[in-house]
């Protein structure tokens, strides 16, 4: 099984730096032209069906790209909400470590249960579309902390998801495997994250 992961398109809180999470914010027009731009890189290869999160700026960016494959628009999975941010939700993100420096505030979905609950969205997936190629689109801190629970990586090391980005994970032999971080090659960025964790270490101590 192949699946696409992608970060939904731009939308105004993106565009203001704000937090995001649960809260519902719309597609803005950047964000539907990223959507088409997203669509023709992935019109390259063949896709069985597009699925999503429920919230809005993700279920559109999946029809723009279902519509433009001409592939079928599946269902949502809860599985695939982003982190749920809480009472940061719409701040912005230069307040964060001023206003919450440990980053814990209230209402936060702890850190180490996101990446799992992504791979049991996976795992719904799969389930669903069985030896598929699958379209999912989803949220940008839900697919770091998913690509690090599978790769075995912090979350916090990897990269920045754009917009519309796209990062393949594939199913063999009932494991999970990263291939690509928003469009790199995951040799091209292991690299990088084994040297962050490195570090980390040696900070440790």
């Amino acid at each position: 099984m192949l699946l696409a992961l992608i970060r939904h398109g731009q939308t105004d809180w993106n565009l203001a730096l704000r937090m995001q999470g649960r809260s519902d914010i719309p597609l803005n027009a950047t964000g539907r032209e990223q959507a088409r731009l997203a669509a023709s890189a992935l019109a390259g290869e063949p896709w069985d069906v597009v699925v999503s999160s429920p919230l809005g700026r993700a279920r559109e960016t999946a029809e723009i790209i279902a519509a433009a494959l001409g592939v079928p628009l599946g269902g949502t999975y809860d599985e695939l909400l982003e982190q749920d941010f809480g009472v940061a939700e719409g701040t912005h993100v230069s307040e964060l470590y001023v206003r919450w420096p440990d980053r814990e505030w209230a209402g936060k979905e702890p850190d180490d249960e996101v990446g799992a609950r992504g791979v049991r969205g996976l795992e719904r997936i799969a389930h669903d579309h069985t030896a598929a190629r699958v379209i999912a689109v989803a949220h940008g801190t839900l697919i770091r902390h998913t690509l690090a629970e599978i790769s075995g990586h912090e979350p916090r090391h990897y990269p920045k998801l754009e917009n519309a980005s796209s990062s393949y994970v594939d199913r063999a032999d009932a494991a999970w495997r990263v291939r690509t971080v928003g469009g790199a090659d995951f040799a091209v960025v292991l690299p990088d994250l084994e040297a962050a964790a490195d570090e980390a270490a040696r900070l440790a101590g």
